[in-house]
């Protein structure tokens, strides 16, 4: 096939192929980035021609650029930069917490930059992508690993389309396996009586505010007593804790909430405010400015439960536990959601969905009750 090009028209290249046909390209300048693009070689004129039109268009539109861009290696390293600087947000504008950034980090690290790092990043397809989740499942990666790797590739090119600096998102799309967990343990109101009974001073008010109030742990790890209202019975719920970063800013905008007390919990925390003998500083701290151990705690409760045979149980599920009770006392669903700090009502019922009482039976009775009265409404009118 012969190489040697000519030029006849503005924007269309020309070659003669080895039996002597001519074939055609369009070709388009990007001003922006001075570079040409040149499209796919074709025995038609009009199909060149119009290659050229749409992408004069597109690169006047901004969906188009000659710009290869940088590797996806350099962009994570800035994207991970500008998430612990606070200069990159969460898509509701939340700055990324602690555990995330370093998640997300590892995820980068690990696996996403040794596998397409050397890639630019507007040159990654969909394609590659699912071809790279389907070898991690080969491997035998946790789903719930490859899913928060791609949740990392995913918060990058969304704010590497918004800040132009790609066109397409690759990460839309992508097939992912599913994660099934175990369901969460939640016990009754008389067991969690008894696991609180039976754990000695401190842990016993760290237990029955996870039970009673549905704290996170690093939101435990971080109330203080002046956040704590005994008379107004409340809890106000504006720090959490991060095990390298310290205290920081709750988990969402959702997490600054006031929870309300039961009357077994108020007597459990008057109790400990007592033995306490301090009214500043952390309320569960070993000092007034270092929080309790989540870990160390646990095993003290374990061996407690153990002696009192007792199941352990955890501190997430204790939180869930707390959810279960709320659901079943029939308080509304957006309050449900406020006191366990999400971010929307529909969120509530995605987690707790399950756990709402079969009412089918009432609800099949509502709507009898509704078309009889439609019904002799009817008849009425007739009559």
């Amino acid at each position: 096939m012969s190489t040697t090009n000519r030029t006849r028209r503005v924007g269309i290249e020309e070659r003669t192929d080895a039996t002597g046909r001519t074939q055609y390209r369009g070709t388009a300048y990007d001003r922006r980035a001075k570079r040409k693009l040149r499209g796919p070689w074709t025995y038609s004129a009009a199909a060149a021609k119009a290659w050229r039109h749409d992408a004069l268009a597109r690169l006047e539109a901004r969906t188009l650029s000659a710009d290869r861009g940088e590797l996806l290696a350099t962009a994570a390293e800035a994207f991970i930069a500008d998430i612990r600087a606070g200069a990159a947000r969460t898509r509701s504008g939340d700055a990324y917490k602690p555990s995330a950034i370093r998640d997300y980090e590892r995820g980068f690290r690990l696996r996403l930059v040794p596998a397409i790092g050397a890639s630019r990043l507007a040159d990654v397809r969909t394609a590659d992508l699912q071809r790279l989740v389907s070898r991690w499942q080969a491997e035998g990666l946790d789903p719930s690993t490859i899913r928060n790797t791609i949740n990392a590739l995913r918060a990058l090119y969304r704010l590497a389309v918004a800040h132009g600096r790609c066109h397409r998102n690759p990460t839309q799309g992508i097939m992912l396996p599913a994660v099934r967990g175990k369901r969460d343990r939640i016990e009754p109101p008389d067991v969690a009586d008894r696991l609180v009974a039976a754990l000695p001073f401190p842990e016993r008010a760290i237990w029955a505010t996870a039970f009673g109030a549905g704290l996170r742990r690093g939101e435990l790890q971080a109330v203080a007593w002046e956040q704590v209202d005994l008379d107004a019975r409340t809890i106000r719920v504006h720090v959490g804790w991060d095990q390298y970063e310290g205290e920081i800013d709750p988990k969402s905008a959702a997490g600054w909430r006031t929870v309300p007390m039961t009357g077994d919990l108020h007597a459990i925390l008057a109790e400990h405010r007592r033995h306490s003998q301090r009214i500043a500083g952390l309320v569960f701290g070993r000092t007034p400015e270092l929080p309790f151990s989540p870990a160390t705690a646990a095993e003290r409760a374990r061996r407690a439960w153990k002696a009192a045979d007792l199941q352990p149980i955890g501190l997430h599920e204790a939180r869930h536990t707390y959810a279960s009770y709320l659901i079943a006392a029939g308080v509304e669903m957006k309050a449900i959601s406020t006191y366990m700090g999400h971010s929307s009502v529909a969120f509530t019922y995605d987690r707790y969905g399950h756990l709402l009482p079969d009412s089918a039976a009432e609800n099949a009775a509502k709507l009898d009750a509704f078309l009889e009265r439609s019904r002799s409404h009817s008849r009425s009118q007739e009559a």
